[in-house]
Protein backbone atom coordinates (compact mmCIF):
# COMPACT_ATOMS: atom_id res chain seq x y z
CA UNK A 1 0.00 0.00 0.00
CA UNK A 2 3.19 1.82 0.75
CA UNK A 3 3.37 3.30 -3.00
CA UNK A 4 1.88 5.50 -4.83
CA UNK A 5 -1.29 4.94 -6.70
CA UNK A 6 -2.29 7.50 -10.20
CA UNK A 7 -5.43 9.18 -9.17
CA UNK A 8 -8.25 8.25 -10.96
CA UNK A 9 -9.61 10.93 -14.36
CA UNK A 10 -12.55 12.91 -12.77
CA UNK A 11 -13.36 15.30 -10.73
CA UNK A 12 -12.46 14.99 -6.86
CA UNK A 13 -14.64 14.03 -3.87
CA UNK A 14 -14.05 15.01 -0.17
CA UNK A 15 -14.82 12.06 2.24
CA UNK A 16 -14.30 12.87 5.68
CA UNK A 17 -11.34 10.24 8.01
CA UNK A 18 -11.17 10.94 11.63
CA UNK A 19 -7.78 8.74 13.24
CA UNK A 20 -9.24 7.35 16.42
CA UNK A 21 -8.06 8.00 19.91
CA UNK A 22 -6.32 4.28 20.36
CA UNK A 23 -4.37 5.35 17.08
CA UNK A 24 -3.38 8.43 18.54
CA UNK A 25 -2.35 7.15 21.59
CA UNK A 26 -0.08 4.31 19.76
CA UNK A 27 1.48 7.46 17.94
CA UNK A 28 0.98 5.93 14.26
CA UNK A 29 -1.25 9.04 13.16
CA UNK A 30 1.39 10.19 11.25
CA UNK A 31 2.09 6.47 8.96
CA UNK A 32 -1.63 6.69 8.47
CA UNK A 33 -1.38 10.06 6.95
CA UNK A 34 1.20 8.82 4.80
CA UNK A 35 -0.76 5.92 3.81
CA UNK A 36 -3.34 8.60 2.73
CA UNK A 37 -1.02 10.63 0.82
CA UNK A 38 0.29 7.66 -0.59
CA UNK A 39 -2.59 6.49 -2.21
CA UNK A 40 -3.06 10.05 -3.89
CA UNK A 41 -5.46 11.78 -1.32
CA UNK A 42 -5.05 15.21 -1.05
CA UNK A 43 -5.33 16.58 2.90
CA UNK A 44 -7.99 19.49 2.62
CA UNK A 45 -8.27 20.13 6.49
CA UNK A 46 -6.67 18.42 9.37
CA UNK A 47 -6.87 19.45 12.93
CA UNK A 48 -6.34 17.33 16.28
CA UNK A 49 -9.45 17.87 18.67
CA UNK A 50 -10.46 16.01 21.63
CA UNK A 51 -14.00 14.97 21.57
CA UNK A 52 -16.50 15.86 24.10
CA UNK A 53 -19.34 13.61 25.09
CA UNK A 54 -22.06 15.55 23.15
CA UNK A 55 -19.75 15.97 19.72
CA UNK A 56 -19.77 11.88 19.86
CA UNK A 57 -23.35 11.13 20.46
CA UNK A 58 -23.78 13.80 17.61
CA UNK A 59 -21.83 12.35 15.28
CA UNK A 60 -23.04 8.86 16.00
CA UNK A 61 -26.54 9.69 16.72
CA UNK A 62 -27.70 7.40 14.04
CA UNK A 63 -26.16 4.55 16.35
CA UNK A 64 -28.17 5.52 19.40
CA UNK A 65 -29.69 2.89 21.30
CA UNK A 66 -27.48 0.18 19.73
CA UNK A 67 -25.98 -2.10 21.87
CA UNK A 68 -22.72 -0.79 21.52
CA UNK A 69 -23.53 3.11 21.13
CA UNK A 70 -22.57 3.93 24.59
CA UNK A 71 -18.67 1.88 24.57
CA UNK A 72 -18.31 3.27 21.50
CA UNK A 73 -19.00 6.62 22.88
CA UNK A 74 -16.82 6.33 25.78
CA UNK A 75 -14.13 5.43 23.46
CA UNK A 76 -14.43 7.88 21.41
CA UNK A 77 -14.05 10.40 24.24
CA UNK A 78 -11.14 8.39 25.98
CA UNK A 79 -8.36 10.69 23.98
CA UNK A 80 -7.59 12.86 21.12
CA UNK A 81 -8.60 11.91 17.62
CA UNK A 82 -7.66 13.53 13.87
CA UNK A 83 -10.31 14.69 11.99
CA UNK A 84 -9.66 15.12 8.51
CA UNK A 85 -11.25 16.16 4.79
CA UNK A 86 -9.50 14.27 2.54
CA UNK A 87 -10.08 14.62 -1.34
CA UNK A 88 -9.71 12.85 -4.58
CA UNK A 89 -11.33 11.37 -7.79
CA UNK A 90 -13.63 8.62 -5.52
CA UNK A 91 -12.54 9.54 -2.52
CA UNK A 92 -15.12 7.75 -0.36
CA UNK A 93 -14.68 4.52 -1.67
CA UNK A 94 -11.00 5.12 -2.30
CA UNK A 95 -11.02 5.60 1.38
CA UNK A 96 -12.95 2.48 2.68
CA UNK A 97 -10.90 0.02 0.58
CA UNK A 98 -7.55 2.05 2.03
CA UNK A 99 -9.10 1.55 5.29
CA UNK A 100 -10.34 -2.07 4.96
CA UNK A 101 -13.24 -4.39 6.47
CA UNK A 102 -14.69 -2.41 9.99
CA UNK A 103 -13.71 -6.20 11.74
CA UNK A 104 -9.66 -5.80 12.07
CA UNK A 105 -9.61 -9.72 11.64
CA UNK A 106 -11.42 -9.71 8.51
CA UNK A 107 -9.60 -6.47 6.74
CA UNK A 108 -7.25 -7.03 3.82
CA UNK A 109 -3.44 -6.91 4.34
CA UNK A 110 -1.95 -3.44 3.79
CA UNK A 111 -5.06 -1.99 4.90
CA UNK A 112 -5.06 0.68 7.77
CA UNK A 113 -7.30 -1.38 10.14
CA UNK A 114 -5.20 -4.71 9.43
CA UNK A 115 -1.99 -2.66 10.91
CA UNK A 116 -3.10 -0.53 13.08
CA UNK A 117 -6.52 -1.59 14.66
CA UNK A 118 -6.70 -2.94 17.94
CA UNK A 119 -10.35 -4.26 17.76
CA UNK A 120 -13.90 -4.14 16.02
CA UNK A 121 -14.55 -0.96 18.12
CA UNK A 122 -10.90 0.32 18.37
CA UNK A 123 -10.60 0.07 14.41
CA UNK A 124 -7.91 2.87 14.53
CA UNK A 125 -10.09 4.87 12.00
CA UNK A 126 -13.10 6.41 10.30
CA UNK A 127 -14.06 6.97 7.15
CA UNK A 128 -17.41 8.34 5.19
CA UNK A 129 -19.63 5.68 3.98
CA UNK A 130 -21.31 7.50 0.92
CA UNK A 131 -21.09 11.08 -0.40
CA UNK A 132 -24.08 12.33 1.51
CA UNK A 133 -22.57 10.96 4.78
CA UNK A 134 -19.60 12.61 4.32
CA UNK A 135 -21.15 16.01 3.05
CA UNK A 136 -23.21 15.60 6.77
CA UNK A 137 -20.27 14.74 8.66
CA UNK A 138 -17.79 17.15 7.41
CA UNK A 139 -19.62 19.90 7.89
CA UNK A 140 -20.68 18.56 11.29
CA UNK A 141 -16.75 18.92 12.13
CA UNK A 142 -15.94 22.11 9.70
CA UNK A 143 -17.15 25.35 9.25
CA UNK A 144 -16.89 27.38 6.07
CA UNK A 145 -13.93 28.90 7.20
CA UNK A 146 -11.85 25.70 7.49
CA UNK A 147 -12.26 24.70 4.05
CA UNK A 148 -10.70 25.54 0.87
Amino acid sequence: MGQTQNLEVGPSENTLAIIKPNAVKKNVAGKIISMWEDAGFYIQAIKKVWLMPHQARGFYREHEGKPFFEGLIEFMTSGPVYLLVLAAPGAVQRNRDLMGATDPAKAADGTIRKLFADSLTQNAVHGSDSLKSAEREISFFFNTFELP
